[in-house]
């Protein structure tokens, strides 16, 4: 059966995008089948895989109020690589969701017809914790949360983890922490080495070893509709997705 990981922070600019993209193509690179599902309207997911949002006609927003079968709405990105895109509906769903019933469990419902396809099915959730976020963490088996290294990083940690929390007793038993990724580390301050620290003594070994560093090639890949692992293989943030991938696996053996 495939393991459902949702990638969640709801602070935006932490790298939670930069990470569905990267270590998805890094593991499709190693064989394993893998599908991203983009549930956050800004659609920064499909544009990192050169998909528009704008002309997608079947996205997750038909799957989740709609009721369309999810396997009709995946695109092959590339080799092993799979993504249900989003569309502009989905900007205005939160109303027509929360009115729907069991809401929160919509995405499981959809996943469950297509998990065992997969080696790894990632949601790349919104930055913020409202019923899309909701879904994603019911759906899921793990999160994996990316920690920025930048002043008040752990500060806006707390109201994830007392979601997740709610959630573990409420509505998912079974989540867990799959793991906390350090990104955007800075080797130049001493900031970037303090928030590494702080999140070693609080989250132990679920910090990943593998640290994303800022790199001015991963910056750039989206704008050219392609993971960093194609548009520069030789680069240090291409480099660190792969030794993330290979991090992950060992952990998922």
């Amino acid at each position: 059966m495939g393991k459902v990981i949702a990638i969640a922070n709801q602070k935006g600019g932490v790298g939670k995008t930069t990470t569905a993209v990267n270590l998805s193509s890094a593991l499709a690179m190693k064989d394993k089948k893998i599908l991203v599902i983009d549930i956050d309207a800004q659609g920064n997911t499909c544009s990192g895989f050169g998909l528009n949002k704008e002309t997608e006609d079947k996205s997750i927003y038909e799957v989740l109020v709609e009721g369309i079968d999810i396997r009709d709405t995946i695109k092959e990105v590339s080799k092993n690589l799979y993504i249900v895109p989003v569309n502009l509906n989905l900007a205005g769903s939160q109303v027509e969701i929360l009115e729907m019933e069991d809401r929160e469990k919509l995405l499981r419902k959809a996943i469950e017809k297509i998990r065992n396809d997969y080696d790894f099915i990632f949601i790349d959730c919104p930055p913020s914790l409202d019923i899309m976020t909701l879904n994603a963490l019911v759906a899921a088996d793990s999160v994996l949360i990316p920690l920025q290294c930048e002043y008040y990083a752990l500060e806006g940690l707390a109201q994830l983890l007392k979601t997740i929390s709610i959630v573990q007793k409420r509505l998912n038993k079974s989540l867990y922490i799959e793991g906390v990724l350090l990104t955007m580390f800075d080797t130049r301050t001493n900031l970037s080495t303090q928030v590494m620290e702080e999140a070693i003594s609080y989250f132990k070994d679920k910090v990943y070893k593998t640290i994303i560093p800022r790199n001015v090639k991963l910056s750039e890949a989206p704008s050219f509709g392609l993971p960093v692992i194609n548009y520069d293989p030789s680069s240090v943030g291409a480099k660190s997705y792969i030794n993330l991938a290979n991090e992950f696996l060992e952990r998922n053996k």
